[in-house]
């Protein structure tokens, strides 16, 4: 029963993980359009970057579809 209540609570906590980097990855990409609209290149990689670490922390949940 342990064992049951542990992979329910450790699914609970995947699907929260994954709804907060994809709440992440939306406001990266407006600070990307932001960021492109008033072509500051600082700001176009470093948000570049950081939707690349989102992207791969979504794969390795398995979330993306």
């Amino acid at each position: 029963m342990r064992q049951v209540v542990h992979i329910i609570r450790k699914e609970d906590m995947e699907k929260g993980k994954i709804q907060t980097l994809k709440m992440e990855l939306d406001y990266e990409l407006a600070t990307l359009f932001d960021a492109m609209t008033n072509k500051n290149e600082k700001e176009i990689s470093a948000s570049k970057n950081r939707l690349a670490e989102i992207h791969q922390l979504l794969e390795e949940l398995n979330a993306l579809d």
